[in-house]
């Protein structure tokens, strides 16, 4: 769990070195990393690019299918009300997140959508490697502010 975390971590700082906000995700398939990415919102000045979406999106084109009911996502931030969405939309079967988002956060730090009953809801597990994500996002606004 911790090797695609790390991942996903890198894919973070490699957002960060690119001016975004450090957010980096990994989908895993049978003990396979199919797909790393990272925020691309400021660099291509679009809203909805975040990782989760990009990594779904590259995942579903990279296996032909719109269902992910055998992937499990790792991402460095717990995931937005949009990224919940498209979680819930796409069936990953597992979430493990970082940093929870006291702000954003839709998998219990604001609100929780996967405790409603959708169609399809995967496990997830937050605070994995959570002071290292965390960190990265701190150090970021540090130097925004």
């Amino acid at each position: 769990m911790n090797t695609y975390m790390a991942k996903a971590i890198e894919e973070a700082i490699i957002a960060a070195q690119e001016d975004d906000v450090p957010i980096g995700a990994v989908i895993v398939r049978n003990d396979e990393i199919i797909v790393k990415t990272h925020n691309r919102r400021n660099i291509e000045k679009n809203a909805i690019l975040h990782a989760e979406i990009i990594a779904i999106d590259e995942a579903c084109k990279n296996l032909n299918t719109r269902v992910l009911s055998d992937c499990d996502l790792y991402v460095t931030l717990e995931p937005c009300p949009m990224c919940a969405g498209a979680i819930i939309q796409s069936g990953i079967r597992r979430l493990y997140f970082g940093a929870y988002d006291p702000k954003a956060g839709c998998a219990g730090s604001v609100t929780d959508l996967f405790t409603l009953p959708f169609n399809s809801i995967p496990e997830y597990y937050g605070g994995i490697m959570e002071d290292e994500c965390a960190s990265l996002l701190t150090d970021f606004f540090k130097t925004k502010r």
